[in-house]
């Protein structure tokens, strides 16, 4: 008698025997294009995917581990933490700082940067991360993430802050984890950008999206638009011309978007394309910015341009800022290069008439 295996039977079990490339064995062929790789580089990025595991798990366990809601205290920025905040920075930083990799670390959560144990090693790397971006998110179930961006270390002896304060040129290395409905590790080695996919059933990071490029011409933008009136002109001027469509300069119909989640609004913009905001304002004047450049915008900047598009504040390239302070803060454009170009050109116009 002779057994028939049905269609999906067989799709199934070809899947099953295709071969998948996991994160580590990823990371391992990339190194070996390097004469002087030492293998340090693939164990810290472990140790980064690990930390993810686990805050994926966190985060997906929610309210049914009491992990939700205000830890009653502020940040370093000034922010309400949220009891993710913290517990998610205790993750990363155990996870890393005993794996002999790096001289240092530095976190959105705390003000100085955070030394390695005197027991362990120093490294020839330093790591600074934001540990659960968009956690204002994290109550009402919406996507939040992880971002990371590593610098070399040439020195022997411990870091000082200045060590840390390097352009972001200088990255050899940028990451964000997003924990939606599934957990999804984006990363850059200055070699393009990809995506890895978490599989919970083997609790490994599997290849998944490939050299990601931003798509062309997708007429879409990312703004909080409650801060309308305290942009600058030439941002008005952009975002005008979005609104008026088809009967605009433009000529052509915009969506507008906004998530209050930088990993998801940078996701979106990698998979869709479009344009995201979050520029100077006159709301604070001792805020130049909103978000980080060291732990946010340097990354993202990094990832984005190595997918093809363009990341400034509107007057200067974010991968070229000469940081200041670990916790500075920047205005952000970034997304499709062209629409990015266009809101730089529109600054530049507007600060030759103030000159």
């Amino acid at each position: 008698m002779h057994h028939f295996r049905s269609t999906a039977q067989l799709t199934k079990s070809s899947m099953n025997t295709e071969q998948q490339v996991t994160l580590t064995q990823f990371i391992i062929e990339q190194q070996r294009r390097l004469p002087d790789a030492s293998g340090a580089f693939t164990l810290l990025l472990n140790n980064i995917a690990t930390a993810c595991k686990q805050i994926s798990h966190r985060v997906n366990r929610g309210a049914l581990i009491g992990v939700l809601g205000s830890a009653e205290s502020e940040n370093v920025q000034g922010e309400v933490q949220k009891k993710l905040d913290i517990i998610t920075h205790d993750i990363m930083v155990n996870a890393l700082n005993w794996g002999g990799q790096l001289a240092g670390m530095a976190s959105e959560e705390v003000d100085e940067p955070i030394d390695i144990p005197s027991q362990y090693a120093l490294g020839n790397y330093l790591v600074l991360f934001d540990p659960l971006d968009g956690s204002s998110n994290i109550d009402i179930n919406l996507t939040v993430g992880s971002i990371f961006s590593i610098l070399r270390y040439p020195k022997t002896v411990a870091p000082e802050t200045e060590d840390y304060l390097r352009p972001g040129h200088e990255q050899v290395c940028a990451g964000f984890v997003l924990y939606g409905p599934s957990t999804l590790l984006i990363l850059t080695t200055g070699d393009g950008v990809n995506g890895f996919t978490l599989d919970p059933d083997i609790g490994e990071f599997i290849l998944t999206h490939r050299n990601i490029r931003i798509p062309e011409k997708y007429n879409e933008f990312a703004i909080n638009m409650s801060n309308q009136r305290f942009w600058e002109p030439p941002v008005k001027r952009y975002v005008d011309e979005c609104v008026q469509g088809s009967e605009g300069p433009r000529g052509e119909y915009f969506n507008m978007r906004w998530i209050a989640s930088l990993v998801a609004e940078v996701y979106r913009i990698l998979t869709r394309g479009g344009v995201f905001l979050y520029p100077y304002d006159y709301k604070d004047p001792s805020k130049p910015g909103r978000l980080r450049l060291m732990y946010e915008a340097n990354p993202m900047a990094f990832i984005v341009e190595q997918a093809g598009g363009a990341c400034s504040t509107g007057r200067e390239r974010i991968l070229d800022i000469k940081p200041s302070s670990i916790h500075q803060r920047v205005p952000l454009v970034l997304g499709d290069k062209n629409e990015v170009e266009r809101i730089v050109d529109y600054h530049h116009q507007y600060d030759q008439t103030q000159a």
